[in-house]
């Protein structure tokens, strides 16, 4: 695996609990970081494949995918295709993923698929974020050991944190028995609603818990953010000025700041 202080870095963006916003923010996420120049790719490795569709990339559009990149041997470049924004990259998810938990349990090296496939052939790119399914089995472990730190969204509820337990847990395993460098990069808060009380109470803990893990930005609930994949667009395209385009604008800008600080010269050249 490239050390941290290199150009490629790899987020797996996981979160074992379903709708709190974990494809969405990596389509956003994403994209924020293409347009302010980034060279970004994104593998889908959900079977649900809603990243894809996120990219407005049909079902019956997609072709080799992550599946194929795990296991026939494809590289990046046999597999990504390009997205109607400028510098940013997608593997798609096929059918065939939702079998993959089976095949995966007799494969050789079988927690280091996505690992092998990434190193073999990611290089071209800063930032890869692989978005995982919303359950921790084996594709969420190659992902896990593939990448060098984690994103986890959050949304603000009650037993929010507890949900979360299990998640700590696999990754403290998987830091000690495969991957030791792994971190999580940051914890966001999606889905925020500032008239709730519960989101200001369960935010307040959840800093407590993670301390400056956690991002400034926290991601609203907006309905243009939940309205933007059914037309196929990032919220980003899809209204820019919405609340929701904006935070994760914001929210990119933070992780520019944790994962490319200025000593590795590559944040000038983002930001400039």
């Amino acid at each position: 695996m490239e050390s941290p202080d290199q150009a490629c870095k790899i987020i797996a963006v996981v979160n074992q609990k379903g709708g709190v916003g974990k494809t969405t923010t990596t389509v956003n996420l994403a994209t924020a970081m293409a347009a302010i120049g980034k060279r970004v790719l994104v593998v889908d490795a959900d079977p649900q494949g809603n990243a894809s569709t996120g990219f407005g990339i049909e079902r019956a559009g997609r072709g080799a995918g992550s599946y194929e990149l795990m296991f026939d041997g494809m590289s990046v470049e046999d597999v990504a295709v390009s997205t109607v924004i400028p510098g940013l990259s997608l593997i798609t998810a096929s059918a065939d993923l939702a079998g993959a938990e089976i095949q995966l349990v007799t494969e050789e090296r079988r927690e280091f698929r996505m690992k092998d496939a990434l190193d073999r052939s990611a290089k071209d790119y800063d930032l890869v974020f692989i978005d995982c399914p919303p359950s921790l089995n084996l594709i969420t472990l190659n992902a896990l050991i593939a990448c060098h730190a984690v994103l986890i969204p959050l949304q603000p509820e009650f037993y929010a944190l507890e949900g979360v337990t299990s998640l700590l847990q696999t990754i403290e395993a998987v830091r000690t028995r495969f991957n030791p460098t792994l971190e999580i990069q940051g914890v966001v808060l999606t889905m925020y609603d500032k008239r709730n009380s519960l989101s200001d109470a369960v935010s307040r803990d959840v800093r407590a818990y993670f301390g400056d893990k956690v991002y400034e930005t926290v991601i609203p609930r907006n309905v243009r953010v939940s309205e933007a994949p059914s037309h196929g667009k990032p919220v980003l395209l899809y209204d820019l000025k919405c609340s929701g385009a904006r935070a994760y604008m914001q929210l990119a800008s933070e992780v520019i700041k944790r994962e490319f600080p200025p000593h590795t010269g590559v944040l000038s050249s983002a930001t400039a």
